[in-house]
């Protein structure tokens, strides 16, 4: 194709013309489709549709008209883009879980909350709800500019006058260039609190402003979690605001628990989130769910979870929460246009512009008023001097050849107006009547007031201010409601604990991991001696292992062969009765299933500094290392918990004990040998260390059977073999060696009294439990023994059948309660010389089980 000779081709950058195009694009889109307007909160294609409804007529007390008819009035006229991006918005704001307050009043399938499509617009009826129409009040007084529209044919207002506060009320979110905002929904009547606490005190602060306005109010309800980020956003214009489902747990009539959903978080899909909870349940990444149903209807929403019968209902709620959309957060971000240009708002900016924005409008339209008022009044004045000359003004008009002629007498005759003059030619003939008189002339004396009062306001900005409340306190009457969502305080405004009362109670952890507490009242105090009563009912081959006193408030540390650290509070230990089994430990820890809970430590305050930098956790591993850790290293407690020692695949942890930094430290080994050091022998390290040589084994067999750390001056060490000999001696014939070394004898270790097992600390209220490999589990008091020398071989604990021996040895702390077991007499014990002594009161407490 030949190039015409005058063909004008103007080269140009690409980069700048991209750049200049991008630009006016994102501009374009900032201004005028995803950023709502400061002052009446909505972006231009909301208020376009409300615009066009009221020019269409459809008003709340009018009939519905079809949506389709709405969508073309707008489109045609105001919004040349999608027929769907206007009818899609237009139901969003006809649904009452997506608005807090609705701006349409929609007849037909508006959708639901499960995410099911509307009917199409061909369909559906609308009009307006009674409240968008308080944005639109005054509209037609020139409170707000106008534009024209996209082909110059109509005009469009900027703005709308929002005699209610609707950024607040319903939020808004959306996405720019480079930018989005994305607003939460409040309370109408709390919002009008906090405005008019503003225009009383303009200096108002945000906190005090938040005494009126407390937090977000969705349409769904739902539990806030948490205030820190209510607070961030208030103040900020920006913080992430966790949102809960409200739950119930119900019991059926066969006894098996249910978690009750009856609202779920802001936009979220109902149906989806119980799809996913499905999905994850099939999955096994959520335990203890047998059924899913939703029982939504009508009345409200109710989706129930069954739960399987040993399922812990607040485990499975919290799992809920952190799964699935049962619990979402809100992200705050509060960006609207403020003069045509987007800034971040705080609470406060958000309650200043759009008091302004009223006050602007009610100035507008108290002079538009003022300006028809004058107009009137003139006309009325016209009237009055026509009917106090009826006589003449009547002959001058017959006298006049046409109508302009007596226009134009009239007003050189009277020194009318033009308007005054036109106004009594046009005046009917019964206005001449005396009663017709008397109502011009109080029509004129009222307009007059009206002008002095509109006069005084535009004079007196109190006087506006007063007005902007009166008209926002009479929305308030109209139509406030309850607050929907509610609050709770989460860990880090104050914990769950705050909610329960701190006091003692008996944890008791089984051998085979069954786990409970008890109220301590439950234990009577017996003297000792007494029958004792029935304590735990356990498995046949089971007993009890750890049994102490703890406050629901501690933690306790939990340490496994393998290593590894679970923290629990004790108050999330379930409660059992003295003789109930208690829970596996399984189902309150992630614990393996080849692992095995080794230690318990009870701790009291992991926030407070100075007792977790001044107290230390020594452990001690099969191999004969040592390590000691600061209570700090271990002071942040993880749902999985964490590795508390890196331990070597031959080797395995033995014994943790927590410590003040100034204790002295026993560790025995199978080949009968003990080492005794001072704990400052070992240096604190970090928490993934492996530890240090605390004593030296004898060949590869040997390994450490336990440790003990001892501050008290008096106590005793108990050591027990293997075929059923122990001894009590004092803590002074263990010398102090080097740690690292062989250590002393801590027991005459022959071919009668096999290898060593045990060692512990022990005073004469405890009792020792001692289990046999062949299952027969015995119990005995220290007192029953007496103290003697450290190289002797000790005395017969309990008598063995020929191939048994004893695998462990457990203390049982008597806490000053009942004795736990009601146990037979008739187990033994005897001394080195093999005499029996069945008789002796005081020895006669050992028994089979």
């Amino acid at each position: 194709m030949a190039h015409g000779e005058n063909e004008n081709i103007i080269p140009i950058n690409i980069e700048e013309e991209m750049r200049g195009a991008y630009i006016d694009y994102s501009m374009s889109v900032i201004v005028s489709r995803a950023l709502p307007d400061v002052r009446d909160g909505l972006k231009p294609v909301h208020r376009r549709i409300l615009f066009g409804m009221q020019e269409l007529g459809v008003l709340h007390n009018k009939a519905h008209k079809k949506s389709a008819r709405i969508v073309g009035e707008v489109l045609g006229k105001y919004h040349p883009h999608g027929d769907s991006a206007v009818y899609e918005t237009m139901v969003r704001m006809a649904q009452d879980w997506s608005l807090r307050y609705p701006l349409v009043d929609g007849q037909g399938n508006f959708g639901s909350i499960d995410g099911d499509n509307p009917a199409a617009m061909r369909y559906t009826e609308a009009r307006l709800k009674r409240i968008a129409e308080e944005l639109l009040i005054d509209i037609n007084k020139e409170t707000v500019d106008f534009q024209l529209n996209f082909d110059d044919s109509l005009k469009e207002p900027v703005v709308l006058p929002a005699k209610i506060p609707a950024l607040l009320l319903n939020g808004a979110s959306g996405i720019a260039v480079g930018m989005a905002t994305n607003m939460a929904p409040h309370n109408l009547g709390e919002v009008v609190d906090g405005i008019v606490a503003y225009i009383d005190n303009n200096d108002i602060t945000i906190p005090e402003l938040m005494e009126h306005i407390i937090a977000p109010d969705f349409p769904t309800g739902g539990i806030i979690y948490g205030y820190n980020g209510v607070k961030s956003a208030f103040e900020t214009g920006r913080g992430r605001v966790v949102v809960r489902g409200k739950a119930a747990i119900e019991t059926k009539d066969n006894g098996r628990e249910m978690i009750v959903i009856t609202e779920i978080p802001y936009l979220v899909n109902k149906a989806n989130m119980v799809e996913k909870t499905a999905q994850l349940i099939h999955e096994k990444k959520l335990e203890g769910i047998s059924a899913i149903r939703d029982e939504s209807d009508r009345q409200g929403m109710r989706v129930v979870y069954e739960l399987k019968r040993d399922a812990i209902s607040s485990v499975i709620l919290n799992n809920l929460y952190k799964y699935t959309g049962l619990q979402t957060s809100f992200s705050v971000n509060n960006v609207a246009l403020v003069k045509g240009r987007p800034q971040t708002l705080n609470l406060k900016d958000m309650i200043h512009h759009y008091v302004n924005h009223r006050h602007e409008v009610v100035i507008r339209r108290t002079e538009y008023e003022l300006r028809e008022a004058e107009k009137r009044a003139h006309i009325l004045l016209g009237y009055l001097i026509a009917l106090d000359n009826l006589d003449e003004v009547i002959s001058l008009i017959r006298s006049s050849r046409d109508p302009e002629t007596a226009r134009t007498s009239l007003m050189e005759r009277f020194e009318l107006s033009e308007i005054q003059a036109r106004a009594i030619l046009d005046m009917r003939l019964q206005r001449l009547t005396g009663m017709e008189r008397e109502k011009i002339q109080n029509e004129y004396d009222e307009i007059m007031k009206l002008i002095e009062e509109l006069k005084e306001i535009l004079a007196n900005e109190d006087k506006r201010m007063q007005i902007i409340k009166d008209e926002l306190q009479e929305i308030r009457t109209r139509y406030a409601d309850e607050r929907r969502t509610t609050i709770e305080h989460n860990a880090e405004d104050f914990s769950y604990e705050d909610m329960i009362p701190n006091e003692e109670v008996i944890i008791t952890v089984s051998h085979e991991g069954y786990v409970k507490r008890t109220a301590l009242t439950e234990y009577r105090t017996q003297s000792r001696g007494g029958v004792g009563s029935k304590g735990v009912s356990t498995k046949e081959d089971d007993f009890t292992e750890y049994l102490f006193t703890a406050s629901t408030h501690n933690y306790l540390l939990i340490f496994t062969d393998k290593g590894k650290l679970f923290w629990l509070k004790t108050y999330a230990i379930p409660e059992g009765s003295k003789v109930s089994k208690g829970r596996p430990i399984q189902n309150l820890i992630n614990i393996e299933n080849d692992d095995k809970i080794r230690s318990i430590i009870q701790v009291g305050d992991l926030k407070d500094d100075d007792y977790i930098n001044n107290n230390y956790l020594v452990m001690v591993t099969r191999q004969g290392l040592i390590k000691k850790t600061t209570l700090e290293q271990y002071s942040r407690p993880r749902t999985n918990g964490i590795i508390a020692l890196n331990i070597r695949e031959d080797d395995q942890l033995i014994n943790v004990e927590m410590t003040n930094g100034d204790t002295h430290i026993v560790i025995a080994a199978k080949s009968g040998r003990a080492i005794h050091f001072h704990e400052s022998a070992v240096r604190p390290m970090g928490r993934t260390a492996t530890g240090v040589k605390a004593i030296k084994l004898a060949g590869n067999e040997d390994f450490v059977v336990g440790m003990v750390c001892v501050s008290r001056e008096d106590a005793s060490l108990l050591v027990v073999s293997e075929r059923g000999y122990g001894k009590r001696s004092l803590m002074d014939e263990y010398r102090i060696t080097n740690r690292g070394g062989k250590g002393v004898k801590a027991m005459n270790v022959t071919e009668k009294t096999g290898n060593l097992v045990a060692i512990k600390e022990v005073i004469d209220s405890d009792d020792l439990m001692i289990i046999n490999k062949s299952g027969i589990i015995i119990r005995t008091p220290v007192s029953a023994l007496r103290v003697m020398g450290r190289a002797t071989q000790g005395v017969r604990l309990i008598k063995l059948n020929e191939n048994d021996e004893i695998s462990s040895v457990e203390k049982i702390k008597v806490v000053e309660v009942d004795e736990l077991e009601e146990l037979p007499t008739d187990g033994m014990i005897t001394d080195d010389s093999e005499k029996e002594t069945p008789d002796d009161p005081d020895l006669d407490n050992g028994s089979e089980k």
